[in-house]
């Protein structure tokens, strides 16, 4: 199958840690879900927080990303249904740590996501719209192919003092990976996460990413919002634990901004 025929690929990608990315992929998902999509999160963390976090206990991951990476399953073998109607989850497990010694002689070792998503035509029963990879925090082999597979990366970027440290980097590696691996791929865009209006250095990192980014940062900027915080540990998406609090409403406001992007990169 090729590219243009699968379901849009979105990489979920920042080596720099807690700032936001598996809670991103938890709500946007369900925001996406929420507004009509068919929506599949793909955990390839080994830490497995977007597992945790909709819900799905590492009692029932009988079957996981781990399985599919290493070729014992199809994505489809794994794919379990959360709470969200129309938003599903390919759970992971710390096997995932050992992914990388274990493919590491594979020549091909860059493109298993990436077939794994090209397989997933044979799921007739669900027609996803948008996965949503969940890289860890690194830029290691499972974010090379969480790259490969995606049409694009979208990058979660914490507004604290440090937060343009490691883009740079991280803006390379995509670079190299659309040279030498997968010639589609780009940055989707920048969300700017935990964003507080009371703090000034908030604003000031706001400024300072769109001076250096213009318009590859969405409109759309996360609040740092204690029910975000607080669902998780109810295994919940906050549009579910609380719909009216803030970041609720930002992260639908955000799924509505990355489907114009869509449409006019579609377009284009």
């Amino acid at each position: 199958m090729s590219l243009a025929k699968r379901p849009r690929v979105i990489a979920l990608a920042n080596q720099k840690g807690g700032v936001g990315k598996t809670t991103t992929a938890i709500n946007l998902g369900t925001a996406l879900a929420a507004i009509g999509e068919e929506v599949l999160i793909v955990d390839l963390d080994p830490q497995g927080n977007a597992s945790t976090g909709l819900g799905v206990d590492r009692k029932q991951r009988k079957r996981s990303t781990y399985d599919v990476m290493v070729g014992e399953a199809g994505l489809h073998d794994v794919v379990v249904p959360t709470a969200v109607p129309r938003m599903s989850v390919a759970p992971s497990t710390l096997d995932l740590l050992g992914v990388e010694l274990e493919i590491a002689a594979d020549p091909n070792r860059a493109y298993h996501l990436r077939n794994a998503v090209a397989g997933l035509d044979s799921i007739r029963e669900r027609n996803f719209t948008y996965l949503l990879v969940d890289c860890p925090p690194s830029l290691n082999l499972l974010t090379i192919n969480a790259m490969t597979a995606a049409h694009s990366v979208l990058v979660p970027l914490q507004c604290e003092f440090f937060a343009l440290e490691g883009l740079s980097q991280l803006l390379k590696t995509v670079e190299q990976v659309r040279k030498s691996l997968n010639p589609e791929l780009s940055i989707h865009g920048i969300v700017l996460t935990m964003y507080d209006s009371r703090n000034n250095l908030s604003g000031q990192v706001a400024a300072d990413v769109r001076a250096h980014m213009g318009d590859k940062v969405y409109e759309t900027v996360i609040p740092r919002n204690v029910r975000i915080s607080e669902a998780p540990s109810h295994g919940k998406p906050v549009m579910l634990y609380d719909f009216h609090s803030s970041g609720s409403q930002a992260y639908l406001r955000l799924a509505r901004e990355i489907i114009n992007r869509e449409r006019q990169l579609t377009a284009a």
